[in-house]
């Protein structure tokens, strides 16, 4: 059995919604949708704190997780958070430049008013 089903399983059978299992760690209901979906993995210290809430080993608990999986997610993650960083970046570029072409365009029209006025 797969870690998301186990997750599944334990939860329901000690009849708690993802949102109290959530309150239980510290987590969201969202992150243990994930795990349960196989979308994520808790980091090991959320395994530990799994691991004693459902009365079971660690060994128990993630003997069957497919570490490919773990790997792929995680790498996904970095390149999500590489990706918006990477945005971040340009995002800071574009306004510097906006601003500069905004101070040039004010220095440009008060340059035509003392043109004029002269």
């Amino acid at each position: 059995m797969k870690f998301n089903e186990k997750l599944i399983e334990l939860r329901k059978t000690k009849g708690l919604s993802q949102e109290e299992l959530g309150n239980e760690l510290g987590v969201s209901r969202q992150t243990v949708s994930k795990w349960e979906l196989g979308q994520s993995y808790p980091d090991f210290q959320k395994l530990v704190i799994l691991s004693d809430f459902f009365n079971i080993s660690l060994d128990k608990l993630i003997k069957d997780i497919d570490l490919d999986d773990v790997r792929e997610n995680n790498s996904d993650n970095e390149k999500v958070s590489k990706m918006y960083e990477d945005f971040q970046t340009v995002k800071t570029a574009l306004n510097y430049l906006l601003n500069f072409f905004a101070f040039i365009g004010v220095v440009g029209i008060l340059a035509i008013i003392a043109l004029i006025l002269i």
